[in-house]
């Protein structure tokens, strides 16, 4: 892992659908996207950590607080398509794909998302943590199912996999949207068109499973909260302050 480049991008779009200017909106003090590239500059793993906006005003507030940025094109249609074209500005072997609604990350998600890349085999990883009963029947809280190396055998909206039995076995998976991808992977997948589940259960990730590009599954050390309502940002902000008091601030 030594030898291995990371690049970390966050795509930070300003005209987000469900809440809107959400990564400018105010966090315990600070606006959202600080959160995050804290969080991943502190991990000290990943060189740069950069936004990538195609919004000035997001890119100014970065600027304001020591923030690389890198602009890229109104029109990408994704988040990864956004990493992609940082990528052709950005030399590394690694680039991971970190959500810029996600400001409770803390600097501990990156190891189990890039150590597995020790593995030569790996082309692909991102997280995941056991699916708290709450968000078990919420087709927002994507599931993952994997074998048993920990491959990704499909990610789905639904309730899976169904216990026919009524075991009472836990083992429901919350996906966690962070994705580091080799260059030549994050190549291939913004490079395919969409694919027919990923239309079907509007998930990108099922583009690379339908196109045979694996991907590997590591066990986050805890859940976030990703932010599209006002309720998420005002638990967001009470998990940030919890951090605060106990001075496990990210880049504190």
């Amino acid at each position: 892992m030594s030898t291995l480049r990371i690049a970390a991008v966050i795509p930070a779009r300003l005209r987000s659908t469900r809440l809107s200017r959400k990564v400018l909106r105010s966090l315990a003090g600070r606006p959202m996207v600080e959160w995050v590239w804290r969080a991943a500059a502190a991990s000290g793993l990943m060189d740069p950590v950069v936004v990538a906006t195609d919004a000035e005003e997001v890119a100014e507030v970065c600027r304001e607080r020591g923030i690389p940025v890198v602009m890229t094109s109104p029109f990408c249609p994704s988040g990864s398509d956004r990493v992609r074209e940082v990528a052709r500005q950005i030399d590394a072997d690694i680039y991971v794909n970190i959500q810029g609604d996600e400001p409770t990350l803390t600097p501990n998600f990156f190891p189990p998302l890039l150590n597995l890349f020790a593995r030569p085999e790996v082309q692909v990883t991102t997280l995941s943590v056991p699916c708290p009963d709450e968000e078990i029947d919420n087709p927002n809280a994507v599931k993952v199912v994997t074998a048993l190396d920990g491959r990704a055998l499909y990610f789905t909206r639904a309730k899976v996999p169904f216990d026919r039995d009524h075991t009472g076995v836990r083992c429901c998976r919350k996906h966690l949207g962070i994705y580091a991808y080799r260059k030549a992977a994050l190549e291939r997948f913004a490079s395919l068109k969409t694919s027919p589940l990923e239309r079907l259960e509007r998930l990108e990730q099922l583009r690379l499973l339908e196109n045979g590009i694996d991907i590997y599954v590591a066990e986050a050390p805890s859940d976030t909260t990703g932010v599209d309502t006002e309720e998420d940002l005002e638990r967001a902000e009470a998990t940030l302050n919890k951090l605060i008091e106990s001075n496990r601030e990210p880049g504190s």
